[in-house]
């Protein structure tokens, strides 16, 4: 039987479509396979950690490192974020509500405990399906012990560890520079880097040509938060530590507990007799049992924070101390020791040190320049304060 010419026409129609359709498929899949690209990077504990860029789901198992990821993608910071710890709601209140603020729908963000703690829930993180979950280095170890490291990668994802705070010399850059990677955005982590560099240069370089005397050096780990308020937590020659010796201080702390964190008993603080000391502090309201910590923060109450800063010199390990006397007592912001704006705190503590060599060096005019160069929201005062401060009318250092 002889064909119909219109069958033929529409079979004809039909084959050319379909090839058409398939040579669209076949290029999506070309350029996609040209896009993805599967590589291997040395993580801070020291792992070859193998994964495909671009990145597209991270699991964030630290919030506070988000202050890197928004310094670095700006408003697209959360695009890639399927999920975050529990930390900057609990620790920095703060700075989560100014988040918020640029980012609602992080309200509804999933949110983890903390892995040395037992409260990470793996399957929760497993269901969320993401390429990464990035680790801080103190949390390395437990989640080895525990298994999830081995089932996080058994389930195809990716565990990146890194850390601004174990070893903030050694591991801010590389850390920098991986989220930089996970992130794509190589070049900005440079910008970054480069600029944290120079801000540290402002400091080091004035100090190693003046080579002044040290000051002694006190600083009591979030007092006031929790328990009693009785002193000493301190760091020793690691964290705010590193930070004070960098600063141009001794930190007492470093004599008597090398690379850790500990107490120190009272009577030895009486006899040390320090030039200056300093309290760390933040908003810990939602995870304060006692409510005497000092305030300190973006838009923190100044003259409330140097209410309590005042009464936490009223202890009786304190009260005669000569830093008391001379009023070289300060608080300064405790998240300053988990993030890599280090570098402001290190400026802050030299022109209190030696604010002779220092005289126009302003860390806040620092860090409200970096936030208008890097970050997604407005810098907001608040991250330090002295007991010598003059407060103007507004409650503004």
């Amino acid at each position: 039987m002889k064909a119909d010419p219109r069958q033929k026409e529409v079979a004809r129609r039909f084959r050319k479509l379909t090839g058409a359709f398939l040579a669209l498929v076949f290029t999506g899949i070309s350029a996609w396979s040209a896009q993805a690209e599967t590589r291997t990077f040395t993580d801070i504990a020291g792992r070859k950690v193998e994964f495909s860029l671009p990145v597209e789901r991270v699991l964030i198992g630290e919030a506070r490192q988000m202050s890197v990821v928004a310094a670095l993608k700006g408003k697209e910071a959360f695009d890639r974020v399927v999920g975050w710890r529990n930390d900057l709601l609990l620790k920095d209140a703060d700075t989560y509500a100014a988040y918020l603020k640029v980012f609602p729908h992080i309200a509804g963000l999933p949110q983890f405990g903390y892995i040395p703690s037992g409260t990470f829930d793996l399957e929760a993180a497993i269901a969320l399906r993401p390429d990464i979950l990035t680790l801080n280095l103190e949390a390395y170890r437990p989640a080895v012990e525990n298994g999830l490291i081995q089932k996080a990668e058994a389930a195809g994802i990716a565990v990146v560890v890194l850390d601004f705070r174990i070893d903030a010399d050694r591991n801010t850059e590389p850390s920098i520079a991986l989220l930089g990677d996970i992130f794509g955005a190589e070049k900005k982590a440079s910008e970054f880097i480069a600029y944290r560099r120079a801000q540290l240069a402002r400091v080091e370089d004035t100090l190693a040509k003046a080579k002044p005397e040290k000051p002694l050096v006190f600083i009591e780990r979030a007092p006031g938060i929790s328990g009693d308020i009785e002193c000493c937590r301190t760091f020793g020659a690691v964290n705010f530590g590193e930070m004070i010796e960098r600063a141009g201080g001794e930190n007492l702390g470093s004599q008597y507990l090398g690379e850790k964190f500990g107490s120190l008993n009272p009577e030895l603080l009486v006899a040390a007799n320090p030039d200056h000391v300093v309290v760390t502090g933040s908003n810990w309201a939602q995870e304060s049992d006692i409510h005497r910590f000092v305030n300190v923060g973006p838009s923190a109450d100044m003259a409330e924070a140097r209410k309590s800063l005042a009464a936490l010199m009223d202890r009786p390990a304190f009260r005669n101390l000569q830093a008391v006397s001379r009023g070289h007592v300060h608080a300064i912001w405790h998240q300053f020791y988990g993030t890599p704006f280090d570098f402001v705190a290190i400026q802050k503590f030299a022109a209190w040190f030696h604010p002779d060599l220092f005289p126009d060096l302003d860390a806040n005019a620092t860090f409200r320049e970096m936030y208008e160069r890097f970050m997604p929201f407005a810098y907001e005062p608040g991250y330090f304060i002295s007991l010598d401060t003059v407060i103007d009318h507004d409650g503004r250092q």
